[in-house]
């Protein structure tokens, strides 16, 4: 009816869609341009640095930790930060491709945790290397197979990792980088009902980040650690009575089924990575630096370590200890501070510790983890 308000009301809602539709469209035009123009400007760098430097570096930690950290800033919304931080990360990638391909090894295979938080830190355009072991990952990048390394430190549950912290005792490389990501972790297995599964496969600290669940949901199978959780799924994919203990992406590479997602005791779970590379870190503006320390084994020791750190004000963030490997019962000290080793306050404390530690090696500064 003519007289009826509500029957334009379709005819104008299709107008209206329409309408948004060519919006978009208008907008998806001049987002490419931006891109495309922002990928020269990476080609135009390229050409600049090679022309001006005899060794030219291409990718900057602390650069890239600086735009992520603006554009969260500045980020109007409705899209969250973590996702506007995952749009950039990926076309920061894509345009430092084009200027020179990065090579970075990870602990594997493909699937682990560690591969994820690769992909997290560096994006989907660099080539990534699984290897072995830790040691394997510091020798790729000590050797120059590989131009940075991802390995993990600590998690939230289970703390450190002390494999990596051991490989830093005789390494030359530095820490450039930083990822913080959650860990979850799903019971994959080809096995139709839990009563089949005979064995549990998993990292090490991924068996004990699920403890409580085994014991209430699989008391019966037994547990073995193996180097990866990838690895897990590699043989879980082969043997219809083994479950492993692995990320979405390892059940999706391996195409294992999800028996049971998120079986962690925690839901909070987190783990730490570390970037390694051969070169330093400038400051970010948000930075941290992690250093290496020795000292006899006298009263009070430790005490004057950590006096000059506490009388400046520094954060301390961390702190473990290793057998020194060189005299029984004698220790080495990892600390975590908040800063950048060429900020005055921690330039000030690190020389006050060069003056009460037996060595002080500082392992790296380097942009704390983007969220």
């Amino acid at each position: 009816m003519a007289g009826d308000p509500h029957s334009s009301q379709p005819a104008d809602g299709q107008e209206d869609l329409a309408a948004l539709r060519a919006r978009i469209d208008a907008l998806d035009a001049e987002l490419l341009e931006r891109l495309s123009e922002r990928a020269r400007c990476a080609e135009a760098v390229a050409r600049v640095k090679r022309s001006q430097e005899s060794n030219p570096v291409f990718y900057r930690p602390e650069r890239e930790a600086e735009i992520l950290r603006r554009v969260r800033e500045q980020n109007p919304g409705p899209l969250s930060g973590e996702a506007i931080t995952r749009l950039f990360r990926e076309i920061m990638s894509e345009c430092l491709a084009l200027e020179h391909p990065l090579h970075v090894a990870y602990l594997g295979p493909v699937g682990t945790f560690t591969h994820l938080a690769a992909r997290k830190h560096f994006g989907h355009a660099v080539e990534t290397q699984p290897l072995a072991s830790i040691d394997a990952v510091f020798d790729a990048v000590e050797t120059g197979r590989a131009q940075f390394g991802v390995v993990p430190i600590e998690n939230s549950s289970e703390g450190v990792v002390t494999h990596t912290v051991d490989c830093f005792m005789d390494s030359s490389l530095q820490i450039c980088g930083e990822v913080v990501t959650p860990i979850h972790h799903h019971l994959l297995t080809h096995a139709e009902d839990l009563g089949q599964v005979r064995r549990v496969l998993a990292h090490a600290q991924a068996l004990a980040q699920c403890r409580q669940w085994l014991d209430a949901e699989l008391p019966h199978a037994e547990r073995e650690a193996v180097s990866s959780n990838a690895r897990a799924a590699e043989i879980a994919a082969q043997d219809p009575t083994v479950a492993a203990l692995a990320s979405q992406a390892a059940a999706d590479h391996y195409q294992i089924p999800v028996r049971a997602p998120h079986v962690e005791d925690r839901a909070d779970n987190t783990t730490r990575f570390l970037i390694i590379g051969s070169g330093t870190t400038e400051p970010s503006g948000a930075d941290r630096t992690s250093v290496m320390l020795t000292t006899a084994n006298r009263p009070g020791s430790l005490y004057s370590l950590l006096k000059p750190i506490a009388e400046s004000g520094i954060s301390l963030t961390r702190i473990e200890s290793r057998p020194s490997r060189c005299t029984p019962w004698n220790y080495v000290f990892f600390l975590d501070l908040v800063g950048h080793q060429q900020d005055p306050l921690i330039r000030e404390c690190l020389e006050q510790l060069r003056a009460s530690a037996d060595t002080v090696k500082v392992l790296g500064s380097y942009p704390q983890a983007a969220t």
